[in-house]
């Protein structure tokens, strides 16, 4: 096969991707790295925001793809929620919305989507992609398919050249993107997601036990370590 034929059916570079550095946004930079240009991580006082980014910078010096950090520290200000309130405001328990509501940032993906879709027009990007998930849509608006399309729909209007949003895991588990991610070769060792923050995942928080239940479900061996 030719240098021109390779050229021709090879993805083009035409994606943004909201990368927070853990399970489920590595899963995705993996699935679609072909066509990813730029990883952003937001950060925004989050408890948990040194642990994520090492992880996503990790990831993005391994497939060689730009990698951008940008701060919106004033949600941490200004917005309510326990994500940015220190690791004691982070209940114990099962990934639940009764458990899980006060880590609710209000309307933070919607945030993130501007940013990230200003960054796409401005580098003359197609798409951003968002590795939102099933299991989130009962906890966290922002998450769920109605959502989803409403926000590609204003990035399209809102945009000369209809950027796109694309969130291809909205309707599928936490256990589908672990199976999906171990196919793909993901080392998950090098992702995080404890809301807490710690050197370790604590075991004990909502997203502690989320990720357990997740690898268990998949049956793929479970590589974080865990304080309990």
């Amino acid at each position: 096969m030719t240098d021109n034929v390779l050229s021709a059916v090879k993805a083009p570079k035409d994606s943004v991707i909201i990368y927070s550095g853990g399970l489920d946004s590595t899963t995705l930079l993996y699935d679609e790295r072909d066509r990813i240009a730029l990883a952003v991580t937001f950060t925004y006082g989050n408890n948990h925001a040194a642990r994520e980014s090492a992880c996503a910078e990790w990831h993005c010096r391994r497939l060689g793809i730009e990698h951008l950090t940008i701060d919106l520290g004033f949600m941490g200000r200004y917005f309510n929620s326990s994500l940015t309130a220190g690791a004691d405001a982070i209940p114990n328990g099962s990934y639940a919305e009764e458990n899980m509501h006060s880590t609710v940032v209000p309307f933070r993906n919607g945030i993130m989507l501007s940013v990230a879709c200003g960054l796409a027009e401005s580098r003359g990007l197609k798409r951003v992609l968002m590795a939102n998930h099933g299991g989130d849509h009962d906890i966290y608006p922002d998450c769920r398919p109605g959502f989803v399309q409403a926000m590609n729909a204003a990035m399209r209007e809102g945009t000369y050249e209809g950027v796109e949003l694309c969130a291809p895991y909205t309707l599928l588990t936490k256990a589908d993107i672990v199976r999906r991610g171990a196919k793909l070769g993901v080392d998950f060792s090098h992702t995080y997601s404890c809301y807490r923050g710690g050197e370790q995942h604590c075991g004990r928080c909502g997203t502690c036990t989320e990720r357990r239940e997740a690898f268990a479900a998949a049956c793929v061996d479970d590589p974080t370590v865990y304080e309990q």
